[in-house]
C-alpha cells in the first residue's frame, strides 16, 4: 500500500486536530458571556477533548510510520543536515512542545470540568489553549515545507 494511506490518514487527522483547535479558539475568543461559557464548555469540552485525543493519536502514529518508512528516523539522530531533515527536526520539536502543552491543558480540563477553576488553572488553561492554537499553525507550516521539498 505504501506511504499514501498514511499520508491521507495523517492529513485527515491534521484537519480534525487543527480545525478543532481553530473552532475552540474562535469559540473562546467570541463567547464573552461567562454564564454561556459555563453552560457550553462542560458539554462541548469532553466531546471535543476525546475527539482530539483520537486525532492526535492518529497524527503521532502515522507521522512515526512515515518517518520510519521514508528511512528518516536514523538521520534525525545524527549530525546529518538537509532541508528535509532540518525542517523535520524543527517540526518534531514543535510537536513535542505541543504534546506537552496539550497534556497539561487536558489534565486541567478534565480535573475542572463542571467545577470552578482557580485563577492559576484558568490562566494556564487559557495560555495553553492559545499556545496550542499557534503551535498548530507553525507545525502546519513545517508540514507544508516538508511536503514541498519531497
Amino acid at each position: 500500500m505504501g506511504i499514501s494511506w498514511a499520508l491521507h490518514v495523517h492529513i485527515l487527522a491534521a484537519i480534525a486536530w487543527i480545525g478543532g483547535s481553530i473552532f475552540m479558539f474562535a469559540l473562546g475568543v467570541t463567547m464573552r458571556d461567562k454564564k454561556a461559557q459555563k453552560e457550553v464548555y462542560p458539554h462541548i469540552g469532553p466531546i471535543f477533548g476525546y475527539f482530539e485525543v483520537v486525532a492526535l493519536l492518529f497524527l503521532l502514529s502515522t507521522g512515526t510510520y512515515m518517518i520510519t518508512d521514508y528511512g528518516l528516523i536514523e538521520l534525525l539522530f545524527t549530525d546529518y543536515h538537509s532541508e528535509v531533515i532540518d525542517a523535520l527536526r524543527i517540526k518534531l520539536m514543535m510537536v513535542l512542545v505541543l504534546l506537552v502543552v496539550t497534556i497539561i491543558h487536558f489534565v486541567i480540563a478534565l480535573k475542572t470540568n463542571n467545577t470552578e477553576r482557580t485563577h492559576l488553572q484558568n490562566l494556564i488553561s487559557r495560555a495553553s489553549s492559545m499556545l496550542i492554537f499557534f503551535l498548530n499553525l507553525f507545525v502546519l507550516h513545517y508540514a507544508m515545507v516538508i511536503r514541498d521539498i519531497l
